[in-house]
């Protein structure tokens, strides 16, 4: 999970980074309002609204016309209610008020993923190499095979089926299956691991150690 982090203070984005990267996020900081539009493609943009080169309502106008689908919170010490409303209304899907706490960050920061998950339109049928996945039907097929999984490893498997061979983060897979990354951490492999029983060919599903997983899709 990629989240690229805008705050021109840096004692601040270092904590935040630091925090962040403890629970698993991939951080990348820009501190202006130019390198938050030429950074790389991300899952989620925490935004400061007051950047040294230009506002950060501008940045956020800019990010949600190149992708609709992007997680935007704004992270700013502007907590009057116009800024609210005028943050919200150019595209942030949320708005934190400093001081805040990181509970609250990762709890605002799951919603907005989980918001964003949703909302990304959904293929009926998912083939990838061996597999084969009827979304709305829940059934899953190995080489023809019927394949009968639980919830939870359905959840999985639709998790790594929709980027077939790419690497899919263990917070990724979390909030696609629970909706939540509060999970104890084994949770995932023991999950994985029936899932690979299932299957009938552990290859299927290659672990990429500190990272996740990745359905291959040859």
């Amino acid at each position: 999970m990629r989240i690229l982090l805008v705050e021109d203070d840096l004692r601040v984005a270092t904590a935040m980074s630091a925090a962040l990267t403890r629970r698993g996020y991939d951080v990348e900081h820009a501190a202006t309002a130019t390198a938050a539009l030429s950074a790389a493609p991300c899952d989620l943009v925490l935004l400061d609204l007051s950047l040294p080169d230009g506002d950060g309502l501008d940045v956020c106008r800019a990010l949600r016309a190149r992708s609709p689908q992007l997680g935007i919170i704004a992270v700013t010490a502007r907590g009057e209610e116009r800024d609210r409303v005028v943050g919200l209304r150019v595209g942030a899907d949320d708005y934190v008020v400093k001081p805040f706490s990181m509970v609250e960050l990762q709890a605002r920061i799951e919603a907005v993923l989980r918001r964003a998950s949703y909302a990304s339109p959904e293929l009926m049928v998912i083939v990838a190499g061996r597999v084969r996945i009827d979304v709305p039907a829940r059934t899953v097929t190995v080489d023809g095979a019927d394949v009968a999984l639980t919830r939870k490893e359905f959840d999985i498997l639709l998790s790594l089926a929709r980027h077939p061979g790419l690497v899919i983060t263990r917070d990724r897979i979390l909030l696609d299956a629970w909706q939540t990354t509060w999970v104890a951490r084994h949770t995932v492999e023991v999950h994985v691991g029936s899932l690979r029983g299932k299957l009938g060919d552990p290859r299927l599903i290659e672990s990429v150690r500190g990272v996740g997983y990745r359905l291959r899709g040859e």
